[in-house]
């Protein structure tokens, strides 16, 4: 196993060994307990939000024939599960937290492909591009409506501090896409900048995942905190994956287009890791990325494989993509000690090790 300093700080460079059948295991016990229950939320709505949202969830297809889609890893289910038996408590308290979760976590889902431009997501057309964006922006808004209606009609005290703590991850969610969306338009971002950004897109929402059962649960706010600590750096592993997929990802797994995030010309890790690097491979990237500001999205449509293909070369050749797959594994460490502040069941411990684990070597 050998060893490279990231920021001062050493991580190992080997990848974790993932116990693939127990993470497949635990993903299924969270779509299988929340489903049913997220299903009859998406129900409640009016048409046609109900059909959208059941087209958006892989239920049915676009002539609103039954349909198996992707539905998705449903880690955030499966770590609100967690959560609750973290705290001590049944699996199955969690399941209004997961759905809620899961709710909110489809909200953004909606509006980001649209604001983002994407057409396709699991491989079929995205709600905007089937629906058109007027019934995607309110599909969306009907899910984040019915995350906190799940959560407060419980009416325990328990329940109110679970949805304070969704709506706070909410608002720092919705200022990451907005964060994200100006980095767009700026020919530099810095490291930190994007790290914060990416907290708030990726992290806030999967450190509610993995508190919001434990809050249902009873769990003093020491233990839901710490317990955000892990899902937040959980979440920058995962968002770090994400930015190498989103390059590098092969579109038959990923459901995206090749470069998708050169495309969009997205800020994500590996770009501004490579743009701080110095060197010549970062000089010349950097001077590629400030000519395409002065072109229309129109002229940028324009470019061909091979000329994305030479700047995904560029950011490799500048050590973006090494170091972004370093962060990912440091961000993982730092999720797996933070377990070790709370006392929980031994098997629980492992399966969230095991979640992250699955989070650093996923590949789609």
């Amino acid at each position: 196993m050998s060893t490279t300093t990231t920021r001062g700080e050493t991580v190992t460079s080997a990848i974790p060994a993932v116990d693939t059948a127990g993470v497949r295991a635990l993903l299924e016990r969270g779509r299988t307990l929340a489903t049913p229950v997220l299903r009859a939320a998406v129900d409640r709505l009016a048409a046609p939000m109900d059909t959208v949202a059941a087209y958006h969830f892989g239920w049915i297809d676009i002539d609103g024939k039954p349909a198996h889609g992707d539905p998705g890893k449903a880690v955030r289910p499966a770590l609100a599960l967690l959560s609750a038996e973290a705290a001590g408590a049944p699996a199955e308290t969690g399941i209004p937290g997961a759905v809620a979760v899961e709710l909110v976590h489809n909200f953004s889902l909606l509006h980001d492909d649209l604001m983002d431009g994407d057409e396709q997501r699991r491989h079929r057309d995205t709600v905007w591009k089937a629906y058109g964006p007027a019934q995607a922006i309110l599909a969306g808004d009907a899910l984040f409506a019915l995350a906190n209606e799940i959560l407060l009609e419980l009416g325990t005290v328990e329940a109110g501090r679970a949805t304070r703590r969704l709506t706070t991850a909410t608002r720092k969610l919705i200022d990451g896409q907005a964060q994200d969306i100006s980095y767009e338009h700026r020919e530099r971002v810095t490291v930190a900048e994007c790290l914060e950004m990416e907290g708030n897109k990726t992290g806030a929402l999967l450190a509610c995942a993995v508190s919001i059962g434990a809050v249902l649960g009873g769990a003093d706010d020491r233990t839901a905190d710490t317990l955000e600590a892990y899902g937040y750096h959980l979440g920058l592993a995962f968002q770090a994956v994400d930015d190498l997929l989103g390059i590098w990802g092969d579109p038959e797994t990923t459901g995206k287009q090749t470069w998708s995030d050169l495309r969009q010309r997205k800020k994500s890790l590996p770009v501004v890791a490579a743009l701080a690097a110095g060197g010549p491979a970062s000089e010349r990237l950097a001077g590629i990325l400030a000519a395409d500001a002065k072109l229309t999205d129109a002229q940028l449509a324009d470019f061909d494989e091979e000329e994305f293909a030479s700047r995904a070369a560029l950011i490799e050749e500048a050590g973006g993509r090494e170091w972004t797959e370093q962060e990912a594994r440091r961000q993982h460490a730092t999720a797996v000690e933070a377990l070790d502040g709370v006392d929980m069941p031994a098997e629980v411990r492992a399966q969230l090790v095991g979640l992250a684990d699955f989070v650093v070597v996923r590949k789609s």
